[in-house]
């Protein structure tokens, strides 16, 4: 049998926390779901960074370019810088 484990478990072991909800949302559909993809990618780098450092690893993110879209949005691309730490 499988423990189960609540989100508040899940949130203190990772070190990470949710963000409350924001009630003025006012994204449309797409804008609400590109950013949820967004949230979700940058959960998972968070967790992978975790295990990278806890492997001897140092990740730094670095900009490497800014995206504009043409409408007066734009977006930064990242990559990571990563180092071998001796032991």
């Amino acid at each position: 049998m499988e423990a189960k484990t609540d989100q508040k478990d899940t949130e203190t072991q990772s070190g990470f926390q949710s963000a409350p909800p924001d009630p003025d949302n006012s994204f449309s559909g797409g804008q609400d779901s590109a950013l949820r993809m967004v949230a979700n990618s940058l959960h998972r780098l968070n967790e992978a960074i975790v295990k990278a450092a806890d492997s001897g690893l140092t990740v730094e993110l670095m900009r490497a370019s800014r995206y504009h879209a043409g409408s007066g949005s734009w977006g930064d691309q990242m990559v990571p810088i990563i180092e071998r730490n001796s032991k």
